[in-house]
This record gives C-alpha cells, structure tokens and sequence, in this order.
C-alpha cells in the first residue's frame, strides 16, 4: 500500500475547497458576517488570541460537533450559513473545510495563511480568557507562532 504524507493530503484538500486570503476574509466580514471558525487548541487561542468574533470548535470536534447526525451535534451548527475555517498555518482547516464539505457544508472556505497571516497582516485580535485554568506552567508553552517564527 502506498503511503500518503500530510502535504499530499493538504494539498487535495486546497484543491478541493475555497481558499481565502485576509483581504477577502475582512471583505466577508465586513459584508456578510459569515461565522468564523477557530480550530486550534484552546491552548493556541488562549496564548496567541483569536480573530474578533470568531467561535471555537477544535479540530478534533470539528465533524462530530457539524454533523446533525452525531451524538455530540452542536444546534448552533447548521447547514444555512456561511462558515470560514482557520487554524495557525492553513493546514489543519484546509483538512476540516474539506471534511465540512464532505459532510454536505457547500458554503464553506478557509483562511490561506490561517491566524499567522492574519497576525502577520497587522489585523486585530481578540485575547481569549476561558481555559486559563487549564495551565499551571504557562512559562513552559510556547505559542506556535513563537515556534513558526523561529523555523
């Protein structure tokens, strides 16, 4: 059996889905409020923030919380809206705006350079302040936009 790596099922799934860039994202924003959707780990968000408004559904959840047909659906989750997928680098929503579609989300997209390319645009953004609870040592994580930058 032939091995597939994580770039080649990226790149499927940014064949496969709409990709927008921050300049188009704030177009959307600003024009139609499309529901913005934050995949990273609550750790990410709490250490790096978020972009204003967006809503938190992990990566991990992202299918069970959409699909209406799962135990763990989530009402706020339906198929009339319009929903924008992000992470830090593009990878990981790339993968969930796919599996959205999969699921039968048509008006769905993510953002190309996820939260780095929003960040490294100067947008602003928004500290998030639930999950302070879960860290003990925060001194010992970094955000993986430290760990972006240094690489």
């Amino acid at each position: 059996m032939q091995r597939t790596s994580i770039n080649d099922l990226v790149k499927k799934a940014k064949s496969e889905i709409e990709e927008l860039s921050v300049e188009e994202l704030k177009d959307e924003i600003s024009e139609k409020g499309p529901v913005l959707v934050d995949i990273r780990d609550f750790r990410e968000r709490l250490l790096e923030g978020t972009i204003p408004g967006a809503i938190s559904a992990p990566r991990g959840m992202i299918e069970w919380w959409f699909d209406p047909d799962s135990p763990y659906h989530k009402a706020e989750f339906t198929f009339g809206k319009r929903y924008i997928v992000f992470c830090s680098l593009g990878w990981r929503s790339a993968l969930a705006t796919s599996a959205l579609k999969d699921l039968g989300f048509s008006n769905v997209a993510h953002l190309e350079h996820g939260f780095t390319g929003w960040v490294d645009a100067n947008e602003q953004v928004e500290r998030v302040t639930s999950g302070e609870k879960w860290f003990k040592n925060e001194g010992d994580i970094r955000s993986s936009l430290e760990i972006t930058k240094e690489n």
